[in-house]
């Protein structure tokens, strides 16, 4: 078995496009997606798609069944989302 990778590995860089820089159905969605966050901010994972609004809509749309109430509360599912990306090493 390979040993664990240290925490402080470096992420892959991927180009984002910064909110106010946005425009068009882009900027929409992240409008959108700010209305919806506790801390008003459009969330990092969701910017990494910004390059394909396309694809960031589906996905979006994807995270919000995901999330929405059904056995699990929104809080649990944050916290085992949160807890899996610590195992993967992931920041988001």
């Amino acid at each position: 078995m390979a040993p664990e990778e240290p925490l402080s590995r470096p992420m892959a860089r991927i180009k984002m496009v910064d909110e106010p820089d946005a425009t068009g159905a882009l900027a929409e969605i992240y409008a959108a997606s700010k209305e919806r966050s506790v801390a008003r901010v459009v969330p990092d994972i969701l910017r990494t798609m910004s390059l394909r609004p396309d694809f960031l809509t589906a996905i979006d749309a994807a995270s919000r069944l995901h999330f929405s109430d059904g056995a699990l509360t929104r809080a649990q599912h944050e916290m085992i989302a949160s807890y899996v990306s610590a195992l993967n090493h992931c920041r988001y």
